[in-house]
């Protein structure tokens, strides 16, 4: 996916998806510090539609609690070496499902 392909997403769901959520005036778009989130002319498309958006520290485990799970996924999956798509596809559902919910809970 590219900034182009982004704006597009937002531009079909985001006030769409505000509305059918009953969103009052004044919420907060947030999306973390990937390129194509901070890229110019995506922060100018949001700038331009008058939407708020969090300011996102560059390092947010806290945040963004998935991150969490993706390193612990990981490593597993490292781990076990996966020698082609099939096996790692395999794998990664295996450790996935391994991984208890604590691990989302964890910081850092």
């Amino acid at each position: 996916m590219n900034g182009a392909m982004y704006r597009e997403i937002l531009s079909d769901n985001l006030l769409p998806s505000a509305r059918a959520l009953k969103m009052k005036r004044g919420w907060v778009f947030q999306h973390d510090n990937d390129p194509k989130h901070t890229a110019r002319a995506t922060k100018e498309w949001l700038r331009k539609k008058h939407f708020k958006v969090l300011e996102w520290p560059s390092q947010s485990p806290d945040l963004n609690p998935i991150e969490n799970l993706w390193r612990e996924l990981k490593v597993r999956v490292a781990q076990r070496q996966p020698q082609n798509i099939t096996a790692l596809e395999e794998i990664c559902m295996e450790e996935w499902a391994k991984i208890p919910a604590t691990v989302s809970q964890q910081h850092g």
